[in-house]
């Protein structure tokens, strides 16, 4: 039975010394608790608590980290199996597979253009996360190919290594990064498990069933590897909707812990269905790795606005910094307009007025990321808050005017907002964001 973080807490040391990089012994109780921790970040827990706590403290599905040279991708530690039952937490990385058998230039032209390809979505940049290498050839080719790509781009890599010979050869031109081997098998997993433990990297386990799987990651454990991801070869759209929901229902229902980790898909496998189509389904269901053999734009960005959805936490909307925005290079005359600080609602605002052409500052209001009716009909975008916000962002000091447009649907505030701010001019604008040019056309006076 699974334990509260009060009754974790009292089996702790409590003496809150911060050495599991929580500021206090309660706050690891709660992120234990939550499946969001493991008992062995806490060097002092007795040895007769850590039997009481070990079963219950450790996530269903493994953390695990790859770290390039100046980024990581961390997936697993999922606790749920749908979202809105609590949250997702760690997005599935989404890398691009390159062989060895490509020369050097052609290597450092791809990974240098997919390395600098980058998409705002409601200000969050959207990016490819990393490259799987493949071994193709000979070990020095394949080292030759991972320094290509390293010279280049500082993203994490996945090793495609099939013997360990190839394996040996690419972890060392890896350096000091930290990347994900793949794979081990029924037949080379002694050697390819040394050679992970001896780098300290994730190892991938690829089995023909679940079965020979789960009969793996127990040996690969016993040899010392606590990192591993799952390749359970899936093909198609209902084998993978099939096997991935067992292997997440195996984890986070059952405790099955030799299933308990994340698991490595390449959509791109299959080639009687659509890589795109099948990669969506894999996000959604519930890939921790996703190798694609294509990342054309047109392919990688919906994938990656998907992603970004649904990984998104449904309890804490998407939101932009609270302040006041220039748009067109406005100046004292230009106009003020207010909105909430939700971030579709921001940018549908802030595109309207940069595509008018009109300069114009656009004053954000916290309204906690809620749309202005959602915030409205909430309380969390009233008259005073609008006020203390109009206060806070020094608007006054930059304006020769006092006037202020407040959105269409809110336009009961008026009369409040005059008496908030005295000496103000309060003019209620259009409901919709596409009305905002014919607006400020039609009303406001340069």
């Amino acid at each position: 039975m699974a334990l509260t973080g009060l009754e974790i807490y009292k089996l702790l040391p409590q003496t809150n010394c911060k050495d599991c990089n929580f500021p206090t012994c309660l706050a690891f109780a709660m992120k234990l608790a939550a499946k969001q921790a493991e008992l062995k970040d806490c060097p002092h827990v007795s040895e007769e608590a850590k039997e009481k706590l070990e079963s219950a403290a450790a996530p269903p599905i493994r953390l695990v980290e790859l770290h390039g040279g100046n980024g990581k991708v961390q997936v697993g530690n999922e606790t749920v199996l749908f979202r809105h039952e609590k949250t997702f937490y760690n997005m599935p990385g989404i890398f691009w597979r390159l062989g060895d058998d490509e020369s050097v230039d052609e290597l450092k032209s791809k990974a240098k253009r997919a390395d600098a390809y980058q998409a705002d979505y409601v200000g969050i940049d959207l990016k490819l996360d990393g490259f799987a290498i493949e071994a193709k050839s000979d070990p020095a080719a394949f080292a030759s190919a991972i320094e290509a790509v390293r010279s280049v781009s500082q993203k994490p890599l996945i090793l495609l290594a099939s013997t360990p010979e190839l394996a040996k050869a690419g972890v060392e031109a890896c350096g000091d990064t930290r990347p994900l081997l793949y794979y081990a098998d029924k037949d080379n997993w002694q050697e390819m498990a040394e050679i992970a433990k001896e780098a300290g990297i994730p190892l991938a386990l690829r089995g023909a069933t679940l079965e020979e799987l789960a009969e793996l990651t127990k040996s690969i454990q016993e040899a010392g590897v606590e990192d591993l991801i799952l390749d359970p070869g899936l093909s198609g759209h209902l084998e993978s909707l099939q096997q991935l929901t067992t292997l997440r229902r195996l984890s986070i229902k059952k405790s099955f812990r030799p299933l308990g980790y994340p698991v490595i898909t390449f959509p791109g496998r299959d080639e009687s269905s659509n890589e795109m189509l099948l990669a969506a389904g894999h996000i959604a269901k519930y890939a921790g790795f996703i190798v694609l053999e294509n990342v054309d734009p047109s392919v990688l960005y919906p994938l990656l606005v998907l992603r970004q959805n649904i990984y998104t936490d449904p309890q804490k909307p998407i939101q932009v910094q609270p302040a006041l925005y220039e748009i067109n290079s406005p100046d004292g005359d230009a106009p003020l307009m207010v909105t909430t600080n939700f971030s579709i609602t921001y940018f549908s605002v802030a595109n309207e007025v940069e595509g008018s052409g009109w300069p114009a500052w656009l004053m954000v209001a916290d309204a906690e990321g809620m749309s202005v009716l959602t915030a409205w009909a909430a309380g969390k975008f009233d008259a005073e808050r609008i006020a203390k916000a109009v206060k806070a962002c020094g608007a006054e000091e930059k304006l020769n005017h006092k006037k202020l447009i407040i959105p269409g649907h809110v336009a009961v505030l008026s009369g409040e907002l005059e008496e908030e701010l005295p000496g103000w001019e309060i003019m209620v604008g259009p409901r919709e964001a596409v009305e905002i040019a014919g607006y400020l056309k039609a009303m406001w006076q340069k």
